[in-house]
């Protein structure tokens, strides 16, 4: 997105500081806005890192690191199809007019750069913690709107305060390593059991995260938001509104396919289909999620709460759009999840934080260690595989409970995306702003969130 009126700003006012957590997000920013590069070159440069490191710290040579790479770089596949599933059915919910006019009331509600930031912020939380992909499409749609009403907001700060939400997904019901443990036949079973969600999501650890870091954050973010109207990044309102259509062809009322398209029926049936089996899942399963799971909840929504298939096509053509980068980014990191792994090098990571660790600083270490392997690996899910063989039986050795270690890998994985690209990708296509802009912001959330999640980790 091209700059907004304060495009050309005075070097003398750029320096002045509001307050010192103000001070300190202007350094990460500047220093974001020249060093940091697109989210694919990112990408590369971690390839370039876990391969180098391979060679040098493990017995793998250039040519083993080489094939680690390649045997790992369709290993997630399924798990990229099923993320993109999400990502846009998840985005077509919230193009329901249902879901917009709730967002567009909700964007009406601040009356300056203070409370927008708040708005934001809590909106994109309370979305994260439904699912995170929901999280990342609402905290992109819901700071656009408040933008076009709210016009001496800091856009860029008002991006970072809607994706800083993503931090606290991990908490909620799409967990996946939560998830994965409460799953019967997985694949530490026979360990540490099926821990229900009971042990994990609904701990007193889990919930104390959840609750310090909604009430506390938006406030956290609210405080780096520039005082000074001239330091701020503006934007037109103009430039944050949809690019007009042509108008398609007239249809023919009388013409039957017309009308099918135009049915209320056509949707609802699949709908109420989608609505059954998830009745009969939940009924023979319990409460048992999944990504497919997941996905099929957002896609009968969707089905129920369009008015029709055009609408319904209109919104899916919307969404597919923002996702194009996953599909040529996570081939790379599941190359680097594949190094990391069959080198042992994700191995030697976790083995170095065991070792200085002991019943009672088991959990926070495990923290640290997901939240670097986060950074090679932002999969939930992959990460999980990589970590858990390690982790559980050094919790089973040392007496900790393992629902705590596997709330502490998933914690681990959502408290680094605040500086790893990868995830902000479709928020950023639907704010029009490119990963330099808000990374330095979201650093701030970042330092927050480890202090939170650490002490708590230690206390409970």
């Amino acid at each position: 997105m091209a700059n907004g009126k304060n495009n050309e700003r005075d070097p003398v006012l750029e320096k002045q500081q509001n307050n010192p957590l103000a001070k300190v997000a202007n350094v990460f920013a500047k220093i974001a806005e020249k060093w940091l590069p697109d989210a694919f070159v990112f990408a590369v440069l971690l390839t370039a890192i876990a391969f180098i490191a391979g060679v040098f710290f493990t017995d793998s040579g250039p040519i083993d690191m080489m094939r680690h790479w390649g045997d790992g770089m369709w290993g997630l596949l399924t798990f990229t199809a099923q993320i993109i599933t999400t990502f846009v059915l998840s985005y077509a919910l919230a193009l329901t007019p249902t879901v917009s006019r709730a967002l567009e009331k909700i964007a009406g509600i601040p009356k300056g750069p203070n409370s927008a930031i708040l708005m934001v912020t809590f909106t994109a939380l309370g979305a994260s913690l439904i699912s995170w992909a929901f999280g990342l499409v609402v905290a992109g749609i819901i700071a656009k709107l408040v933008a076009k009403k709210v016009h001496d907001v800091d856009y860029r700060v008002l991006v970072a305060a809607g994706y800083s939400g993503f931090l606290i997904w991990e908490g909620g019901l799409s967990s996946s390593p939560a998830l994965f443990v409460a799953t019967a036949g997985h694949v530490f079973e026979g360990d540490i059991g099926i821990v229900p969600i009971s042990e994990t999501l609904l701990s007193a650890v889990n919930i104390a995260i959840v609750v310090i870091l909604f009430f506390t954050l938006p406030f956290v973010m609210r405080f780096i938001h520039p005082r000074n109207p001239e330091d701020r990044y503006l934007v037109d309102p103009a430039r944050l509104e949809e690019p007009v259509t042509e108008e398609a062809p007239q249809d023919h009322e009388d013409y039957p396919n017309d009308k099918i398209e135009k049915s209320r029926l056509i949707p609802l049936i699949g709908g109420f289909l989608g609505l059954s089996y998830l009745i009969n899942h939940f009924y023979m399963n319990g409460f048992s999620l999944d990504l497919n799971t997941v996905n099929l909840i957002f896609l009968t929504a969707a089905l129920l709460m369009f008015a029709n298939v055009r609408e319904l096509a209109a919104g899916l053509l919307k969404s597919v759009s923002s996702v194009g980068q996953f599909v040529l980014q996570y081939p790379f990191y599941a190359g680097i999840m594949g190094m990391l792994g069959a080198s042992g090098l994700a191995v030697m990571m976790s083995n170095f934080f065991i070792d200085i660790s002991n019943e009672t600083t088991l959990p926070l270490f495990t923290f640290l260690s997901a939240g670097i392997l986060n950074i090679f690996i932002p999969s939930g899910g992959g990460q999980w595989a990589v970590q858990a063989p390690i982790m559980l039986p050094a919790a089973l050795e040392m007496g900790v409970d393992p629902a705590k270690i596997v709330m502490a890998v998933a914690w681990g994985d959502s408290w680094t995306n605040m500086i790893q690209p990868f995830w902000a990708i479709p928020l950023l296509a639907i704010a029009g702003l490119k990963i330099r802009d808000i990374m330095g912001y979201t650093m701030i959330a970042l330092i927050y969130g480890g202090l939170v999640i650490g002490a708590c980790l230690l206390i409970f």
